[in-house]
């Protein structure tokens, strides 16, 4: 994979949960997010890397599976295959507000997202350090609308590219909290 020195820069094609693409703007990665289940007991969602260049079968595999229960309320989450209630994977402290919540990724490290505490993003996430590794940005007010994306951009630095697909699955299960005012 070519190394830019720069962050990947996703393209949030719908601004909705109930699916969209993520197309890093200088095409090194591209993830999908695909409702695969909808009934009045539970919705599905599972995260594909569409990356041209690793999607090359007519099936692919998931890497991230979400499954919330019914009502809206938070179900599972599955990385790599291991299901886990939402509520433990992005847990948040029992004082603390809904719209802070960590989680651990794979690489074993523990990450933040919180809802506008930097300017000019809706959610940010940060690692132990507080080093902003990734944010996700709203389409500025005025600015003009485009054809295939919501304006929406999700920003993910560049050394933390392998965790692009938790990043995207984690940031939808905050943006779903935040949708639906879960606690």
């Amino acid at each position: 994979m070519t190394r830019y020195g720069m962050p990947y820069i996703f393209e949030d094609t719908t601004g909705r949960l109930t699916g969209s693409e993520f197309a890093d703007i200088h095409e090194r990665l591209r993830f999908t997010v695909r409702c695969t289940a909808h009934d009045t007991c539970h919705t599905s969602y599972m995260v594909y890397n569409t990356t041209p260049s690793v999607y090359q079968s007519t099936i692919p595999k998931p890497l991230v599976a979400l499954d919330f229960g019914p009502n809206n309320a938070l179900g599972t989450v599955s990385v790599a295959s291991v299901p886990m209630p939402m509520r433990k994977y992005l847990y948040k402290n029992p004082m603390g507000s809904s719209k802070v919540r960590r989680f651990v990724a794979s690489d074993g490290q523990t990450y933040q997202w919180s809802r506008r505490t930097q300017p000019n993003q809706e959610w940010t996430c940060t690692n132990a350090n507080n080093y902003v590794i990734a944010s996700y940005s709203l389409k500025a007010p005025g600015e003009p609308e485009y054809s295939n994306s919501s304006g929406c951009i999700l920003e993910i630095a560049e050394q933390f590219g392998t965790l692009a697909a938790e990043m995207i699955a984690s940031l939808l299960i905050m943006r779903h909290i935040q949708a639906y005012d879960l606690a």
